[in-house]
């Protein structure tokens, strides 16, 4: 009997050496092993802030996708968070589909239900355009069944390999965009409450918000933007992990910092607390700088705690967010999408759309 054809998934976006979670994802599906499907990228993003380069991106992209042969097994998978993906990346969507080319919107944007509030044409012309939605929560699902059959969309939350935990060391890491949205001015607050002796905390990530960047507390480094490698090294090595956000979808920091044998402190945004449910990891309400003051120095000062806890959020990631539990239920909605298959096919699709 003659092997099914491998199916081409071809992800709009970017991969590499960039800060972002979307491309970090990119990047983790590139290097994965996919039984029935070979992942490649079309480099639809630039840095946002140089329109010209924005704009050359953007048609190159699209010069590759009308080239791309529509007699064979495939899928166009734009990942969109708000703004100008839902302009860029769901322009390219649309083209795709009216070549006939089947398509999955990947949701990711910790904005997304007051995006689609404020800008409901946008949204509904891309969601419409595909032919499968992926969220990361329930409320983005609850939002994108607004625009088209909740039967075409599915949550599947993030996912990564497997970690290296090394020894761990008395560090706290953050690892993110130092600004308002992901909480620095609260974890300094707390910081600077408890201050716990023998510990360092390490901020890496661009600065976004320079002027709630407290440089004078005692412990505190921060590194700037890093390479990501070098950010998974500081996990690696890590015995806590703290993002305090009071915006997010589903942060690739917090799982990456599960499997690496972080004990993981956060906030109730996004999916945040269902990853760390049932003793996954401390969840706060966001902006609550006493409660993570509190839960800092409970875990900087109690190694049981640290231990219970981070053993937790590793069971949690190998049962529900590694890739081996993950990727596969990925792989089949690409392929579905790809041969008009499925509990939601392709053709179906295309009559509710």
């Amino acid at each position: 009997m003659t092997a099914a054809p491998r199916v081409t998934v071809h992800h709009l976006g970017r991969s590499g050496e960039h800060a972002g979670g979307m491309t970090q994802v990119l990047n983790a599906y590139l290097a994965w092993p996919f039984e029935e499907a070979d992942v490649r990228v079309i480099r639809s993003r630039a840095d946002p802030h140089d329109l010209p380069a924005a704009v050359r991106r953007s048609s190159a992209a699209l010069r590759e996708l009308l080239r791309l042969p529509t007699d064979r097994p495939q899928v166009v998978v734009g990942h969109l968070s708000e703004r100008g993906s839902f302009v860029r990346e769901g322009s390219l969507l649309r083209v795709a589909r009216a070549r006939g080319i089947p398509t999955i919107a990947h949701l990711h944007g910790s904005e997304f239900a007051a995006f689609a509030e404020r800008h409901p044409k946008l949204v509904s012309a891309a969601l419409r355009a595909s032919d499968r939605v992926i969220s990361l929560s329930d409320e983005s699902s609850e939002v994108a069944g607004r625009f088209v059959d909740p039967a075409r969309v599915e949550l599947v939350p993030n996912a990564i390999p497997g970690g290296t935990p090394s020894a761990k060391t008395r560090t706290v890491v953050f690892g993110g965009a130092v600004g308002h949205r992901k909480g620095i001015d609260v974890l300094q607050a707390a910081w600077a409450r408890i201050a716990p002796d023998g510990w360092r905390l390490v901020v890496a990530g661009p600065i976004r918000d320079a002027h709630l960047v407290r440089r004078d507390l005692p412990g505190v480094e921060f590194r700037g933007a890093v390479p990501h490698d070098e950010l998974m090294r500081l996990l690696d090595g890590a015995a806590i992990a703290v993002l305090p956000s009071r915006d997010e979808a589903m942060p690739m920091f917090i799982l990456e910092a599960l499997a690496r044998d972080c004990a993981v402190v956060s906030t109730d945004v996004g999916g945040i607390a269902a990853v760390l449910a049932d003793g996954a990891g401390v969840v706060l309400a966001p902006g609550d700088a006493d409660g993570l003051a509190d839960a800092l120095g409970l875990l900087t000062a109690d190694a049981d705690a640290r231990a219970r806890i981070a053993a937790a959020g590793r069971r949690a990631f190998d049962e529900r967010f590694s890739a081996d539990a993950v990727y596969p239920r990925l792989e089949r909605l690409w392929v579905e999408a790809a041969t008009g298959t499925g509990r939601a096919a392709t053709t179906a699709a295309r009559r509710a759309g």
